[in-house]
């Protein structure tokens, strides 16, 4: 009988002899650990978007095959975009997931992993989609709501907020605004706008015309340095007579660190260039906007794990 229990007991055992992952379903610590690990290594693959922050372990599994003695897992999990921006690349504990006052974002992501001495991500898909505005405007009648990003409105008051950076920090060059990432309003003392959007550095100095700015071309992108700002204009009415605008913006440098916090101080010396990197980026997955799919209930057992946020939108779960 014990010969039995020991043959049963084999294939749920990794080659160094602990027990894998998937047989103990969500609950595994295990399982946690390579959840978090390939999704830290996701959110470092992209390039635009904002980081995504781990709020289940939907289901997982392992396959035969290997790559090197590694074994080969496929994770789902669920996922909430937080308030850093992908060009941050802070750690995704490290960034807040956006709560219901901030037009809040949630989807999956199906990743195929190599897991042997550490978690090595082979591919991944994510499919996000924006909490419908009836939601949370259920629990939230005051919360601003999303708008359109190409809007007239939304792309003035972009410009108006990065007018106002340029005007009042202490950057040495001009900057310019690269893409409108996310919008939303609502009425305060009239209608009030807020946008998020990113700008990157021109090779056009503070003493160059301002009625120029619009011609300068951004620096080489293996050294120009990019920000992330959030901006807000609060109007009279649906025209532009009253100039309330504000403005905030972080700068990070070409490898994604964090340089220096708008208006604060100069930031120094510009990173070097390596002639020898190239700019092109090549992706092992793909994140898309799209409907909530039709998902098969977990194979694993104690699957799926329990949600880790909670921003009140009740009928969605979290």
């Amino acid at each position: 009988m014990r010969v039995y229990l020991v043959l049963l007991c084999l294939p749920l055992l990794q080659p160094e002899g602990r027990v894998r992952p998937d047989s103990a379903g969500c609950s595994s610590p295990e399982a946690l650990r390579m959840a978090e690990e390939a999704l830290e290594q996701v959110n470092q693959d992209r390039t635009d978007g904002y980081i995504l922050s781990l709020n289940r372990l939907y289901d997982i599994s392992h396959t035969p095959e290997t790559e090197g003695g590694a074994l080969v897992y496929k994770l789902s999990i669920d996922v909430m975009e937080t308030e850093c921006h992908i060009i941050s690349r802070k750690p995704w504990k490290q960034c807040e997931v956006k709560s219901i006052a901030k037009a809040p974002v949630y989807g999956e992501c199906e990743m195929s992993i190599y897991v042997d001495s550490e978690v090595k991500l082979q591919s991944y898909t994510c499919a996000l989609r924006e909490v419908p505005a009836t939601a949370i405007l259920d629990q939230c009648p005051d919360c601003p709501t999303a708008d359109d990003v190409n809007t007239p409105v939304v792309k003035d008051t972009a410009n108006l907020s990065l007018q106002k950076f340029n005007k009042k920090s202490s950057q040495t060059n001009y900057f310019r605004l690269e893409n409108v990432t996310r919008a939303s309003s609502q009425w305060v003392d009239g209608p009030a706008y807020f946008v998020e959007f990113t700008i990157v550095e021109t090779v056009c100095s503070k003493k160059t015309d301002p009625g120029e700015v619009k011609n300068c071309p951004p620096m080489d992108c293996r050294f120009t340095r990019r920000g992330f700002c959030f901006g807000s204009h609060v109007t009279a009415n649906d025209g532009f007579p009253q100039q309330n605008v504000e403005v905030k913006c972080e700068i990070f440098n070409s490898q994604g660190q964090a340089h220096a916090e708008a208006g604060s101080k100069d930031v120094g010396q510009q990173p070097t260039a390596d002639p020898a990197v190239s700019c092109a980026r090549s992706s092992r997955g793909t994140v898309v906007n799209q409907p909530a799919p039709v998902r098969s209930s977990p194979a694993a057992r104690s699957c799926p794990s329990p949600h880790r946020h909670n921003i009140g939108i009740s009928n969605l779960g979290f």
